[in-house]
């Protein structure tokens, strides 16, 4: 469903250490709202509960839950970390946007 690049399990895995989470044991929620410039924008936060309709997917050692209603905007997703002069962060690799704002953090369908 949302594949983890060796770039973002890297950092990944130091954040949650940072904040106290454990890569192992807890998660990445992945998800999408409403808002950005081209009317959707990405979620991503650490987490140790998993609600009951959360979709559980683990890739590259790295826990991922997606809510319901965010799973058909992710699927086939591909999470990067990029640290280039570009500009730091992660990336979301969609398949399914069909348009990206220039920062890359909002899209439409």
């Amino acid at each position: 469903m949302i594949k983890v690049s060796e770039s973002a399990k890297k950092k990944i895995a130091a954040l949650m250490s940072d904040e106290g989470f454990d890569n192992l044991q807890d998660f990445v929620r992945v998800g999408v709202k409403s808002g950005g410039c081209s009317g959707l924008s990405y979620e991503l936060k650490f987490d140790k509960v998993k609600a009951e309709d959360d979709k559980l997917f683990e890739d590259n050692d790295i826990k991922i839950v997606v809510d319901k209603r965010s799973v058909l905007y992710l699927a086939g997703t591909v999470l990067e970390f990029s640290g280039g002069l570009n500009g730091k962060g992660f990336v979301f690799n969609n398949p399914n946007a069909q348009r990206t704002c220039g920062c890359g953090e909002s899209f439409s369908l």
